[in-house]
């Protein structure tokens, strides 16, 4: 129990050292009661934990939540990890193992378990793009736009590196697209780059590809 102790004080140094909050549990009961009281990001659980072991701790959370798990065990055999992986471990480490790996499991585990950006939130930079919402800022500063200007930095934003003329800018804002016309968008920029560009006189957001259109720098 005393080599266990030592290998928990290091992995929780170890995490710590790289920004995670961690709490300790001595036994798979002692788990299960702290998991009642808090919500962790991530369970780190040795499948040979006294009272209730760690397999039991697994199909436990498992059948609550959606907790991502990573399991230690200092078993090597196939069959074992195999157990682990379908009572709902996300990731294995096998002791004797170097914290460092543990901590990059637990980095990626995370990575993965990390629920993917909204579709309806575009961003470039400080620029936030909600299109449910209709909102745009830059940083926490709200920007208020016209909804054509709306629609033609979502469309800009959303063919991102790509150059768009004037002609399908104006379909893509208005629906239909008529020569002519299109030169309005040229009078949109403008009032889009004093509002969002930090220097409207060198635009980093709103690019014009002369002879061509526009585009939204990378």
């Amino acid at each position: 129990m005393e080599d266990e102790a030592k290998i928990v004080e290091v992995l929780r140094l170890y995490l710590e050292r790289e920004g995670y909050r961690v709490a300790v549990a001595g036994d798979g009961a002692a788990a299960l009661e702290s998991l009642g009281r808090t919500e962790p990001d991530l369970m780190i659980l040795d499948l040979n934990l006294p009272k209730v072991d760690g397999l039991e701790v697994c199909r436990h959370v498992r059948a609550r939540s959606l907790l991502p798990i990573v399991m230690l065990t200092a078993r090597d055999e196939e069959i074992d990890k195999l157990v682990g992986l379908e009572c709902g471990a996300d990731d294995y480490v096998t002791k004797p193992f170097s914290p460092r790996e543990v901590v990059a499991r637990v980095r990626a585990v995370l990575r993965r378990a990390a629920p993917p950006p909204s579709e309806a939130t575009l961003r470039a930079g400080d620029l936030y793009v909600d299109t449910a919402r209709h909102e745009v800022r830059r940083g926490e500063e709200p920007v208020d736009v016209t909804r054509t200007e709306f629609r033609l930095l979502e469309a800009l934003i959303k063919n991102r590196g790509r150059v768009l003329t004037r002609l399908q800018l104006l379909d893509l804002v208005q629906g239909d697209a008529f020569e002519g016309y299109e030169r309005t968008i040229d009078a949109h920029i403008k009032n889009l780059r004093q509002k969002i560009e930090p220097d409207p006189r060198r635009p980093t957001y709103l690019l014009t590809v002369y002879g061509v259109g526009y585009k939204f720098g990378e």
